[in-house]
């Protein structure tokens, strides 16, 4: 940065964090050390590619002043990421009371016998500043766990009441229908020795209806649709 007596200027480069197709801004701050109003205007030798926020004020004694520069979207990077262009801050003493309807270009006049300065700052590019990793690193060994998995361990530990309670009830069905079988399984039983008693006795039956009584050939229907009852009912439950 030049030395001048009138305006501080900081930083004394402007720095854009660049990428393609995207607008970046950047500001820098004018310092009044005087106790005097101090007219400045910035000029650009880029004029289309930024656009200067204010270009041109009065900063005030013992103050300071923000100019935002914001640099438009570029489609192409410069060769080697080197750029040329330079902004010109000129600043001229103004009388007291003044603002900024009352800065002409005569007040920048140098022929005209005013004492002008000039500071000028050049425009580096840099790269933009990478996204944190999305991956955390891993934890020392001897270092405390953090929070997430401690956190993790309670939400296990939690669950762990939930999963027992189903297998009590999976081990208490299997239970059920253990019982159910076995159930099952002797009524079954008994029906097989009912049938093999009513088949002796249907034998017995059919013996005795070879000697012409006529009450038993009656009886001896009524033993066969039971003796299909109950195998339809064995059938049924197998």
């Amino acid at each position: 940065m030049d030395t001048e007596e009138l305006l501080s200027i900081d930083p004394s480069e402007l720095e854009f964090p660049f990428e393609l197709k995207k607008q970046i801004s950047v500001s820098f701050q004018l310092l009044n050390k005087t106790d005097n109003h101090i007219a400045f205007k910035v000029k650009t030798t880029n004029p289309k590619k930024y656009s200067v926020r204010p270009n041109n004020g009065v900063v005030l004694p013992r103050s300071t002043c923000n100019v935002i520069v914001t640099m438009q979207a570029q489609r192409e990077a410069p060769p080697d990421m080197q750029c040329k262009d330079r902004f010109l801050i000129q600043s001229v003493v103004a009388r007291p009371g003044a603002t900024p309807k009352d800065i002409n270009p005569e007040m920048f006049n140098k022929e005209a016998g005013n004492h002008v300065e000039d500071c000028r700052l050049r425009v580096v590019y840099v790269s933009p500043p990478k996204p944190p990793s999305p991956v955390p690193e891993e934890s020392e060994e001897g270092s405390p766990p953090r929070a997430s998995e401690s956190k993790n361990e309670h939400l296990n530990g939690s669950e762990l009441p939930a999963v027992s309670g189903e297998h009590v009830e999976v081990r208490d069905n299997s239970t059920q229908a253990r019982a159910l079988f076995l159930k099952l399984s002797e009524e079954k039983n008994n029906a097989i020795q009912q049938n093999k008693q009513l088949c002796q006795e249907l034998e017995l039956l059919r013996r005795g209806s070879a000697k012409g009584s006529r009450g038993i050939p009656l009886l001896y229907v009524v033993l066969i649709g039971l003796l299909g009852i109950i195998m339809g009912y064995l059938l049924k439950n197998s």
